[in-house]
């Protein structure tokens, strides 16, 4: 998958959870690598480790916005749009501007590409398929979305920017990749993001009672940052004979109820904690497992890490981000399991 050459990639989003890691790979193949980013939850901690690397560039600026003349000026060969909160506490906190990055982000990424003649390769989810009727979930069903409900500015606005790429790519102006991600888990996640492994990690390594929401029956599928961050390479880097390969799902297939992650991170941390019930929160999807048969058939691609192994690696680093961080100080609970240390 490696180019022969080095290129100049543009990361919209690039100091968030997943964005961080894909600069990181890009980087290591080779490329010099943009990453645009307006902080409204990505972190500059997560690019830290690149501030001296010489074929990296940071640019502060919210894809709402048309982009800066400097970055229309300059010949981008792949572009990432990864530009969009993705965790419901935080793609709700504001639900316009959520909805904005998605559509209004999305064309300006997309003329970005059609200007330069660059690749781009759109971040979507498997929340475009709501809570789902079909199950597992294969890229030709087309959702059960609820389009005025909480969750909707991320889901809808998910779907537009979807609908946005398939119109560039028929009437042949850009070369488009469509990902829908599945949750996805690792090293980087925010310990405030709402999802449930950050949330049963942080609440297991601090002691307190874990929430679960609903009786905790309720299924997902955790593929790992790692194979993520492979899999949209292997997307971005697929070259069929057509200009548009339609969407691509990629997660893990390996189903599990929350109830059951949650007793796996109790016996890997040794936490005391007690598992409290809340509300399912509204319109929040019952199953969610990805049918990946199309990207195994097109990218020969499958997730590789053990949920044991990512999970591992999860709870190792935020044990660490919580002795490093604030949370250290304002929750001395937080440590690193005897069994990891």
């Amino acid at each position: 998958m490696r180019h022969r050459e080095s290129t100049l990639v543009l990361v919209a989003g690039g100091a968030g959870f997943l964005g961080s890691h894909l600069c990181d790979r890009l980087l290591a193949e080779g490329h010099e690598v943009v990453c645009l980013d307006h902080f409204g939850t990505g972190r500059r901690r997560n690019l830290r480790h690149l501030e001296r690397e010489p074929r990296f560039d940071l640019v502060t600026h919210d894809v709402i916005q048309p982009l800066p003349a400097r970055l229309r000026r300059q010949r981008f060969s792949r572009i990432y749009n990864l530009a969009c909160p993705a965790s419901p506490p935080h793609y709700q906190a504001d639900p316009e501007h959520t909805l904005l990055t998605s559509v209004l982000g999305t064309r300006h990424l997309l003329l970005a590409a059609e200007e330069g003649g660059a690749r781009l390769l759109q971040a979507s989810t498997s929340e475009i398929y709501g809570d789902p009727e079909m199950h597992p979930q294969a890229e030709g069903y087309w959702g059960h979305v609820n389009p005025t409900g909480p969750r909707a500015c991320y889901d809808e606005g998910k779907r537009a920017a979807e609908t946005l790429c398939a119109d560039y790519a028929r009437a042949g102006r850009v070369a488009v990749r469509v990902a829908r991600i599945f949750n996805t888990y690792g090293p980087r996640m925010r310990a405030d993001d709402g999802r449930v492994v950050s949330n049963v990690i942080c609440q297991a390594l601090a002691g307190d009672d874990i929430t679960v929401y609903g009786d905790g029956n309720q299924t997902r599928s955790f593929c790992y940052v790692d194979d993520l961050i492979d899999g949209l390479h292997r997307l971005m880097e697929h070259d069929p004979d057509r200009r548009d390969i339609g969407a691509v799902n990629l997660g893990n297939p390996v189903e599990l109820t929350v109830s059951d992650l949650v007793r796996r991170v109790l016996a890997m941390t040794g936490s005391p904690s007690s598992v409290v019930h809340h509300p399912l929160p509204v319109d929040d999807p019952r199953r969610r497992r990805p049918d990946i048969a199309r990207a195994c058939e097109i990218l020969g691609w499958a997730p590789r890490v053990p949920l044991e192994q990512g999970l591992r690696a999860t709870v190792l680093w935020f044990s660490d981000e919580a002795e490093d961080g604030p949370r250290a100080t304002a929750r001395p609970g937080l440590a690193v399991p005897a069994a990891l240390a």
